[in-house]
């Protein structure tokens, strides 16, 4: 039975493996320190956090989210601790919530890791704290026990970690707030929240509102994902709406039976549309973000079980070899048999579960590829030999796929949302991969613009025919060769700007139109916005930054990639921030807010749920297609103006 604890209330725990479950209203930063009989914290190695998410005994995430998860095993806590405090935090710098008072009370669950709860604590009366000590785990005559604390701290995690006794507070909660700022900026965005009725920008459509993207699962019950700040007010009447648009609260109507029920004891056959939503197409989106979700939460659960298997058999080595007796004759060999079998043991029981659920999400896969639209479907997909230029659009766009190395031939479609809600930076440097290290740096130049080609084009080929315009900086003209499907199909808006002329041109123009849009909205006249102002959805790419950029043009390039997005002017970027060095540290807000992607496979890229580092592999052509070619000229002649 679960004890519902209010402040200050403690209860026995019945085992010492377990998962500790924060839900919160807003993305929150999660650590736990270690303390001793007197509960001080007696140094930094005695803290988890994003920055260092390990301890013995003791995982927490690595990045600011509304669901975590903490692993603690107690058993494997060093014998002078003999106090777990769980810490809560709001991120700072982020734009969101500056106090625990604006936000839903966080909820916290002490559960085993079959989902069992064992005590959970609601966190009620806070106000004007940023920082709070959600509960500790302390060990009282031998056995330990849950505390609910609900200690809140109006001076932040800087306060909270002083009153434990940590030397050099500020410096500390420094360097969280920024592992936590790198984190968020590597974190794939998890699908935002949809009203009923909201259109689409720009496209007169009518409502799209999406489910929560949970689809049925054996699974226990998660807490629901972070909820979306609603965006200002869009004025009526006028030809524009760059909100973006959100999800309801009500479920949308579950998907029709296309399967007989499975035999008892037998897994369900696959279904693609198997998710909630209104339309197929939404079906598809939630199916597939659910199966990201549960690869991700199966993986985790397997990974820590082989650590916890490994911690156990160390465990039981150092005891059985801390003996002396153990050292004469065969009990050292039999005590490391019998340690290394039970390693293997619950190693083995844990690929099997896992294997069990990757065969079940490898089958839906096989269902799934290819019943997907063309905005989700790979280019080698069939469905784009009967392209057609859409007349709405759809809500999201494939830019990749992503797999984990437990079994790399799973790959699940990255979708983003469309509109964009951030721009995306393609890099172009020397990354972590082999392949990447092992390329000329001239290729992997040219690799990368090809990329963003590929993906400006996807772009082109989702949206409505003249609702959306690419334009193109290259200074020195070196991405000739790359842009040449663009150039040839007659699909830009202009011929690519070069010299500082050129660049200085096109900034001035883009900045000049998110100048008037955002006043023309603020002042509720989106109909008076002068004739030559575009108002559909314009993309920029730059190629090879920041050469041929002086400092007014980084301003404006800045200014774009913050207020570009919501009144639908988005940036992307072909660059290698290494060459970005000479402007110090003025650029780095600008790489965080991009989605970074690369032209080679790369493990960059973390998932919203448990941070896992993904292989993220970007769209490819099939060898000697000509798909992209027949796509733009389809999109060209849309374009051209009908006779009457």
């Amino acid at each position: 039975m679960t004890a519902e604890l209010v402040r200050g209330q403690n209860h026995t725990l019945p085992q010492t493996r377990l998962e500790i479950r924060v839900s919160a209203g807003t993305p929150v930063v999660a650590g736990a320190t270690l303390g001793d009989e007197n509960g001080t914290v007696h140094g930094t190695e005695w803290i988890a956090h994003p920055g260092s998410p390990q301890l013995p005994g003791l995982e927490v995430s690595k990045q600011a989210a509304a669901d975590h998860r903490l692993a603690v095993d107690l058993d494997a806590l060093p014998a002078s601790v003999h106090r777990v405090t769980v810490l809560l935090a709001l991120p700072t710098g982020a734009g969101g919530p500056v106090r625990f008072g604006a936000v839903a009370s966080p909820f916290v669950a002490v559960t085993g890791l079959d989902g069992t709860e064992i005590a959970t604590f609601t966190l009620t009366g806070l106000d004007t704290e940023s920082a709070v000590a959600a509960l500790e785990l302390y060990r009282r005559q031998g056995a330990w026990k849950v505390r609910a604390v609900g200690q809140g701290y109006a001076g932040g995690l800087d306060a909270m970690l002083a009153d434990q006794g940590l030397p050099r507070a500020a410096e500390l909660a420094r360097s969280i707030q920024d592992a936590v700022t790198r984190a968020t900026a590597r974190s794939v965005t998890p699908p935002p929240p949809r009203t009923p009725d909201a259109d689409r920008v720009g496209s007169g459509t009518g409502p799209v509102p999406p489910p929560d993207g949970r689809r049925p699962a054996a699974q226990p019950p998660r807490p629901l994902t972070e909820p979306a700040t609603p965006p200002p007010a869009a004025p009526t009447g006028g030809p524009i709406n760059y909100a973006h648009p959100r999800r309801q609260a009500a479920a949308p109507p579950p998907p029709p039976p296309t399967a007989p029920p499975a035999e008892p004891g037998r897994p369900a056959q696959p279904v693609a549309g198997d998710a909630t939503g209104w339309s197929m197409d939404e079906r598809l989106y939630n199916q597939i973000w659910g199966m990201f979700e549960d690869l991700a939460r199966t993986t985790a659960a397997y990974r820590s079980a082989v650590d916890f298997a490994e911690s156990r058999m160390e465990q039981e080595l150092d005891r059985a070899l801390s003996d002396p007796r153990s050292r004469i004759g065969g009990a050292g060999d039999r005590a490391r048999e019998e340690a290394r079998a039970k390693r293997d043991e619950l190693t083995s029981r844990a690929r099997e579960a896992l294997d069990r659920d990757l065969a079940q999400l490898v089958a839906e896969a096989a269902v799934v590829e290819p019943a997907l639209p063309a905005a989700f479907a790979g280019w080698d997909n069939p469905v784009w030999h009967a392209y057609r230029v859409p007349m709405e659009i759809p809500m999201a766009l494939r830019i990749g796929d992503l797999h984990l190395p437990e079994n790399p031939g799973l790959h699940i479609p990255l979708l983003v949302r469309l509109p964009l809600e951030r721009g995306i930076w393609i890099d172009s440097g020397r990354t972590a991969s082999e392949a990447a290290a092992l390329m000329d740096g001239a290729r992997l130049r040219g690799l990368a613009m090809e990329s963003a080609v590929a993906h400006a084009a996807r772009l082109l080929a989702v949206y409505p025919a003249d609702e959306f315009s690419v334009h193109v900086i290259d200074p020195a003209g070196s991405a000739a060769g790359a842009l040449a499907p663009l150039v040839r199909s007659g699909v830009l808006a202009g011929p690519p700007a070069s010299g500082a002329g050129g660049v200085a041109s096109v900034l001035a123009r883009l900045t000049r139109r998110v100048d008037l849009v955002q006043m023309a909205i603020r002042a509720g006249a989106a109909d008076s916005l002068p004739p030559d102002v575009d108002t559909g959805e314009q993309l920029l790419i730059v190629n090879d930054f920041p050469h041929g950029f002086d400092d007014r043009s980084v301003t404006q390039l800045r200014y774009l990639a913050d207020e570009g997005p919501s009144v639908g002017v988005h940036l992307m970027m072909v660059a290698d921030r290494e060459d970005a060095g000479a402007y110090g540290p003025v650029l780095d807000p600008l790489w965080r807010s991009l989605l970074r992607l690369t032209p080679l496979a790369d493990d960059h890229l973390a998932d919203p749920w448990v941070g896992h580092a993904w292989t993220y592999e970007p769209p490819r052509m099939p060898p000697g297609s000509r798909v992209l070619e027949q796509v733009l000229a389809a999109v060209a002649a849309a374009r051209r103006p009908r006779r009457p």
